[in-house]
């Protein structure tokens, strides 16, 4: 058995991860992290693992933690695990990071982009970028994982086929994303209340959303140099789901059949990507639930570009379900265990 610790066990992304880890038949959770409730039992946080978890909730000590279990889970804000880990954890345990702080390998635009010093330098240049379906060997050998972001999930895997194979202009590529609150965290703010959210869409982080520097430097890596691109996402009324609708100019005159062999040499093999049939678009309701990405496109001859779209469950594929993906990956279990989940409907 894989023993388990979560640190920000009580955030949307730390609950999701104890919902998936509960269904691994090789996991047992030992550590459900709180600060903001020790002592707690975690049923009494969520009532939906009542007479399923009788735990409580313990604190943020990654130290402690390292000495009792095989893995670490952080699911924490910006800055907490670089201000903790140190090596004698990493020569004890496996980390996953779902925050931002390994993501970047460029110390300064993280710095620049998150507003926060970078207390864990020297370990960003062995940290594994966690996108499975692009960087599956890396991960296998990893000891500290950069859990990647849920608009960076999404519009990632969107765009690489296409921009690996050299069939847009990357410079071109222009990202208009779409989240549910989820993807906000758990924590009190006035533009998540419900009569900010309800009734209402809105962009945010307009030319400034601290996932366009991640998004530009996993696709620069695709496309063999530095790119800039436009990232914009929204708030829409609704829980779950990332739907990014990606727009660039093709470099040459291709046909539907071209296109489609480029994302099926990538995804064709992957089990939670799935390329939809022609004139079939991705919805956010029919991965919600899932580990599964669902992508499509559609060429526009009129203006020489092509439309790729993408959608995600944020919290699964986009956050915790991503992070246990990179956990099998790293144990040498069945990258799918504990993953097989249908998408809900409705």
């Amino acid at each position: 058995m894989i023993k388990a610790g979560i640190i920000g066990a009580t955030g949307y992304a730390g609950a999701e991860l104890v919902r998936l880890l509960l269904g691994h038949k090789n996991v047992e959770i030992k550590w459900y992290g709180s600060r903001s409730y020790i002592d707690k039992k975690y049923s009494d946080v969520y009532q939906n693992m009542f007479e399923i978890v009788e735990d409580k909730c313990l604190d943020d000590n990654m130290e402690a933690l390292a000495d009792q279990v095989d893995v670490i889970f952080t699911a924490t804000p910006q800055g907490f695990c670089a201000s903790m880990i140190n090596e004698e954890i990493l020569s004890k345990t496996k980390v996953i990071d779902l925050s931002a702080d390994f993501r970047i390998k460029d110390v300064r635009t993280y710095e620049q982009w998150y507003k926060i010093q970078h207390k864990a330098p020297q370990f960003i240049g062995e940290a594994v970028y966690g996108l499975c379906e692009i960087n599956r060997e890396q991960v296998k050998k990893a000891r500290l994982v950069a859990n990647p972001g849920c608009y960076t999930t999404c519009s990632i895997l969107t765009c690489y086929p296409l921009v690996k194979e050299g069939l847009i202009d990357p410079d071109t590529i222009i990202i208009d994303a779409k989240s549910g609150t989820s993807g906000a965290g758990r924590g009190a703010k006035a533009d998540n209340l419900f009569c900010e959210v309800n009734e209402n869409m809105k962009a945010y982080g307009v030319a400034s959303h601290r996932h366009t520097p991640e998004i530009e430097e996993q696709l620069g890596y695709a496309a063999g140099k530095q790119l800039t691109l436009n990232f914009t996402p929204h708030l829409v009324p609704m829980n779950r789901g990332i739907l990014a609708t990606a727009y660039a100019s093709l470099v040459k005159d291709v046909d539907y059949e071209t296109v489609r062999e480029v994302y099926d040499k990538y995804y064709k093999e992957e089990k939670f990507v799935r390329v939809l049939d022609q004139e079939m678009y991705p919805q956010t309701k029919w991965v919600e639930g899932s580990n599964y990405v669902d992508i499509n496109f559609k060429i526009d001859p009129r203006t020489k570009r092509v439309i790729m779209m993408g959608a995600i469950d944020n919290l699964v594929k986009g956050a915790a379900g991503q992070a246990v993906q990179n956990m099998n990956l790293m144990f040498g279990e069945d990258e799918a265990e504990g993953l097989n989940l249908v998408p809900m409907f409705p």
